[in-house]
């Protein structure tokens, strides 16, 4: 029998279309997998101020939702036996650092748990280079330490994704966006998502719209989306839609993100298919950086190996979320989460920035709590 009834759909359903109707964003999705079943899979709005209608199927780019998707392939080549955690960078690519320097001590968990301290560099900027993998990886090698490796936890919000994806293409031999695509989205049947878009392709990518710092709940029909916040115009490029982008240019449902969640969720394993072992979903999803203040970010943060992890006052998890719940964010009020003690994945994706956190949050974290107060044991 559902743990979520028809009566409590619809109601999470009004929570939803409330989101909407009152202008925080034009168009958006909803899923939840509650003990392995897809419950809630809903959208609404449009995919452009003056677009078509969102539906289920509709890609939308995820920006970092994108990095545990590529933190997994790592995971899988650490089980396998081809890495482990505590080794150098250096051992997998010589060139990332100088044999001796400072540099040289970055290890994959401190890639992982961002506290690599890298966490920015001008490569950040260069939009018309993140296209271009050799100017990748050239600018990772040419990158040096804001804080010592293992010090100190800084979000990496560019440079998680650059390092990661050249140790899985280092260490597997292919592309980090082919080995992803091979090994995590098709065994768990996320058919609408990648890393970039094939140049066969069509890009049909919902537009974002960016709204200005501390716009608050308007008429949905003045002025949406006008004027466009800079991250929205870089990430509504077709250049940026085609390049591999490791930790921000993930395309793909609120459907597909909410199905991985409920593997990573239930160990692992999803209708027979397991991408991780038990043992691995443990150590990935549990704590291994904390911090007061986020040398990025500047507030309190709990980083897991490739996720973040809640109970956190100033999380989007939801109000009484616990650390064993996992997931990551994604600029414009993008979320997933995973919680292994009520068997949810869950997976909200809009197309509206805003670039202040504090709205983004709250947003995010009414939905988190409906669904929690909903689908309990």
């Amino acid at each position: 029998m559902s743990r979520i009834s028809d009566a409590q759909k619809r109601r999470l359903r009004a929570a939803f279309d409330r989101q909407l109707d009152v202008g925080l964003h034009h168009g958006a999705q909803l899923a939840v997998y509650v003990d392995g079943e897809l419950a809630v899979n809903f959208a609404g709005g449009s995919t452009a101020p003056d677009g078509e209608p969102t539906t289920t199927e509709t890609p939308h780019i995820v920006f970092s939702c994108t990095k545990p998707y590529v933190g997994v392939g790592l995971h899988q080549l650490v089980e396998r036996g081809e890495a482990d955690y505590d080794d150098p960078v250096v051992d997998h690519w010589p060139e990332f650092a100088d044999e001796g320097s400072e540099k040289a001590d970055i290890t994959l968990r401190h890639v992982l748990s961002h506290t690599a301290g890298i966490p920015y560099g001008e490569f950040d900027e260069r939009a018309d280079k993140w296209g271009d993998w050799d100017a990748v990886v050239q600018a990772m090698e040419d990158i040096d330490p804001v804080f010592p490796p293992g010090e100190r936890a800084a979000y990496h919000a560019f440079n998680y994704g650059w390092v990661v994806g050249e140790l899985v293409r280092r260490i597997s031999g292919h592309p980090v966006d082919e080995y992803v695509a091979e090994n995590v989205f098709e065994p768990l049947g996320m058919d609408d998502t990648s890393i970039g878009l094939d140049e066969d392709e069509a890009d049909d990518v919902a537009t974002l719209s960016g709204f200005d710092v501390f716009d608050r709940c308007r008429d949905p029909g003045e002025g949406l989306g006008i004027p466009a916040s800079e991250s929205a115009e870089t990430f509504n490029s077709e250049a940026v839609h085609r390049a591999v982008i490791p930790a921000a240019n993930g395309i793909g449902t609120a459907r597909d993100m909410a199905r991985f969640y409920a593997c990573i969720a239930n160990g692992g394993e999803l209708d027979g298919t397991r991408v991780l072992t038990e043992g691995t979903v443990e150590t990935a999803t549990r704590t291994h950086a904390e911090t007061e203040s986020d040398g990025t970010l500047s507030r309190p943060a709990r980083y897991a190996l490739g996720f973040w992890t809640g109970g956190l006052a100033n999380d989007m998890f939801g109000t009484v979320s616990t650390e064993r719940t996992f997931g990551h964010a994604g600029l414009g009020s993008i979320f997933g989460w995973g919680d292994p003690d009520l068997n949810i994945g869950f997976a909200y994706v809009t197309n509206g920035i805003r670039e202040e956190s504090y709205e983004h949050a709250a947003r995010v974290n009414s939905l988190s709590d409906a669904v929690r107060l909903l689908v309990r044991r």
